[in-house]
């Protein structure tokens, strides 16, 4: 009995993952998807570096820099997921279990 809802839950995933996991996103799709994010994140930028004191440019932009670029890469990565199908939201370097945590927060 196990082994049979084991294997109808594989054949159902598999199929699951033909019909909405394997289908492929282009440059352009991803391009036109981001095209907010990106102009967000040269506004971050130029809005940390604008805002640095002469002298100390790259210790007052550094971090917002850096914090921006972080939160564009995970924008792209939740893009690209969207894109091929994929709504599960998470942290590619997460734990198991913890988007879960941080959705409840």
């Amino acid at each position: 009995m196990v082994w049979g809802v084991l294997l109808f839950a594989c054949k159902g995933f598999t199929e699951f993952r033909s019909t909405h996991m394997d289908s492929e996103i282009t440059k352009k799709q991803l391009k036109e998807a981001l095209s907010v994010d990106v102009d967000k994140l040269l506004d971050d930028v130029v809005e940390a570096m604008n805002k640095a004191k002469p002298g100390s440019i790259i210790d007052d932009s550094e971090e917002p820099v850096r914090d921006a670029a972080g939160q564009f890469r995970r924008m792209v990565f939740e893009k690209a997921l969207e894109l091929r199908g994929q709504s599960e939201a998470f942290s590619p370097s997460g734990q198991p279990g913890e988007s879960d945590a941080l959705l409840e927060e």
